[in-house]
């Protein structure tokens, strides 16, 4: 299948919220870094990330990171473009705390807190993402 990044980030935000809602915690919070991670990604290439068409992943190693090294690769592309100056990220990565491998950890180990931070950090990204819809960039 090829990969379609702002169709997953739309998916897993839905499906994030709808197990927050839930209070399902350990899996919103999961699907909160996906969906961010994804988001992140769709705006990289938008911003001229290197893609392999051929195994349909970013040609660089260190872009197949997942939120928590997203986040911090994400600059890289956003202010080498023209386009970047409106799509900053905060200083803080509120990432810096999840880990794609957490998906394993028991459920018992997640609480709202934490996924309310991971929350407001894909909403960062879901907001660039609706920005970066209305200004014709996606």
């Amino acid at each position: 299948m090829q990969a379609d990044f702002l169709d997953a980030h739309e998916r897993h935000w839905g499906d994030a919220e709808r197990l927050f809602q839930a209070q399902r915690w350990a899996n919103a919070d999961h699907l909160y870094g996906m969906a961010a991670e994804c988001g992140m990604k769709r705006l990289m290439l938008a911003f001229g990330m290197p893609y392999d068409t051929g195994k349909d992943w970013p040609a660089s190693k260190q872009d197949r990171a997942h939120a928590d090294g997203t986040w911090v690769r994400f600059e890289s592309y956003r202010s080498g473009h023209a386009h970047g100056v409106g799509y900053g990220l905060p200083a803080g990565n509120p990432f810096g705390n999840w880990d794609v491998s957490d998906r394993y950890a028991h459920q018992s180990n997640f609480d709202q807190a934490r996924a309310q931070g991971h929350q407001a950090g894909a909403l960062t990204i879901r907001n660039l993402i609706g920005k970066a819809q209305r200004e014709g960039l996606l």
